[in-house]
């Protein structure tokens, strides 16, 4: 049997957890570019759940999508984190509910005993921190795919 590759998932909706670094690493991947209006953050103190309604660009079917000539798809999706102690922000007016952020990046820095603090990197020198008493982070597909708006790969260069 041999191992899944990234273009297995191009035609499927996502639905992935992370428990370990080497997990987040690929749900990071899969989240980098993702945009979503400071109104699509939440934290829910008692559940210990912090969740962000992403609309992220699909890097699945990126190949499948020059191969076929189509344009470039984004998908709802919803990136939910658990065992939420506190959360903290840089770069964010919270108070603002239609600014729109941009995800780069998922890093995790481990503390003692499998605690730790999970980053989501945003463009423009923003940041949330979670503080969480484990790695427990599931993203998921909410919707069908649809074009991208912008008709184009997301580009750092530019």
């Amino acid at each position: 049997m041999a191992d899944a590759r990234f273009e297995d998932g191009a035609e499927s909706p996502l639905w992935l957890g992370a428990a370990d670094t080497e997990d987040l690493k690929i749900i990071g991947t899969l989240v980098q570019d993702a945009v979503f209006p400071a109104a699509e953050m939440t934290w829910n103190r008692s559940r210990r759940e912090f969740a962000l309604l992403l609309n992220r660009f699909r890097w699945e079917d990126r190949a499948a999508a020059e191969r076929a000539g189509r344009g470039y798809e984004r998908v709802r999706a919803v990136l939910l984190v658990r065992d939420v102690q506190a959360v903290r922000s840089l770069g964010i007016d919270r108070a603002d509910k239609d600014t729109i952020f941009s995800l780069l990046d998922l890093t995790f820095t481990p503390g003692v005993d499998g605690t730790g603090t999970l980053t989501l990197v945003l463009a423009g020198d923003g940041a949330i921190a979670l503080d969480v008493e484990a790695l427990d982070v599931t993203l998921r597909d909410v919707t069908r795919p649809y074009l991208a708006p912008s008709g184009k790969v997301p580009d750092h260069e530019a």
